[in-house]
């Protein structure tokens, strides 16, 4: 076991938020920050704002007595966690494919750096200090702004042939469609897929449908005016009691549900476990997600575990660090 007094700087990139934390060697947060992200300004302001950050709790480190030994970075995109670089991306982060993530912040920094998809940080999060503890399998979905999953056996994350394992937005849902029977665009520029569906955004986007509006990009309120609406303003809404915002935020979680049964039945993971914002929305959007969730699942996993996450929006943080911890050598002398 590391010492406490090691740590790892962890990063998380996402496409509104990125933070960073000293995460030590028994895997507590000492210290974290944040800043939004710059996510239309182009891939060099998102590594800038990642570099100061990361460099701010460099400095906090060593001023508390603590040796870093390497930087973890969860990141949006599909990442080749064999360099850390950004194999592709959504138009959610301006020109971030193609950048040399880990390479970058490794350099700035003078330590080795080692970068994942934000997903599969977020998991070994959860598997390290949170929900899914002490499992042998686990698989986390994600439903935010976009729609992750991650699978993680014996302690690592399946990352797949081409990194792109774990896109569970990507899915094909027949909830998918509009009452014309067209398939939704999806972020990838494809269309029929889970996230065009479930997503916070895409939420929104329903939500406006079932209110009447062809495209103006605004919803009706019950006195009938039009304004700007998001996928928690939905929820909010749908927690007041508005039948529409309700109805929205009902199809929502059952696709999303329906997809997460779905992939239950293929991989028997030992626990499941439920993160993202638009989770956060409460009973309105968990009673029918489980509701589709069980009415998928094959008799023998009828007594699935499936649980909200706990660590919240450290959980890509620590597990950025994890993922870094797993892959640096420590001098044994130096261990516990």
């Amino acid at each position: 076991m590391l010492p406490a007094q090691h740590c790892v700087i962890g990063v998380d990139i996402g496409g509104t938020k990125t933070a960073a934390g000293i995460v030590d060697g028994t895997g507590t947060l000492q210290a974290a920050e944040s800043r939004p992200t710059p996510a239309a300004a182009g891939s060099a302001a998102i590594l800038a704002t990642a570099v100061g950050l990361m460099e701010s709790l460099l400095v906090q480190a060593r001023t508390a007595g603590l040796t870093p030994l390497a930087v973890g970075i969860g990141a949006a995109g599909v990442i080749d966690a064999r360099d850390g670089s950004v194999v592709s991306a959504t138009d959610s982060l301006t020109g971030w494919a193609g950048t040399p993530l880990a390479a970058h912040l490794g350099r700035v920094a003078g330590l080795p750096a080692f970068a994942v998809n934000d997903v599969h940080a977020h998991n070994l999060g959860e598997q390290w200090q949170g929900a899914s503890t002490g499992a042998q399998s686990s698989l986390l979905v994600a439903v935010g702004t976009g729609v992750g999953g991650s699978l993680i056996l014996d302690g690592t994350p399946h990352l797949g042939a081409r990194a792109v394992a774990g896109h569970v937005g990507h899915l094909a849902s027949p909830y998918a469609y509009d009452d014309g029977g067209r398939a939704l665009p999806c972020s990838c520029g494809r269309a029929g897929h889970l996230e065009a569906i479930a997503s916070g955004p895409s939420i929104a986007l329903l939500y406006r449908r079932l209110a009447g509006d062809s495209g103006s990009g605004n919803g009706a309120t019950a006195a009938g005016a039009l304004e700007p609406v998001s996928g928690r303003e939905v929820a909010v809404r749908a927690a007041a009691g508005e039948p529409v915002a309700l109805r929205a935020l009902t199809l929502g979680a059952t696709a999303a549900g329906q997809a997460v049964g779905g992939l239950a039945n293929m991989l028997d993971p030992a626990v499941v476990v439920i993160g993202g914002g638009v989770s956060a929305a409460g009973a309105l959007w968990w009673t029918p997600f489980l509701a589709a969730l069980r009415a998928e699942l094959m008799d023998p996993l009828a007594g699935l575990p499936v649980l909200p996450a706990v660590l919240g929006s450290s959980a890509a943080v620590v597990g950025a660090a994890k993922y870094a911890f797993d892959r640096i050598t420590v001098p044994e002398e130096t261990r516990v």
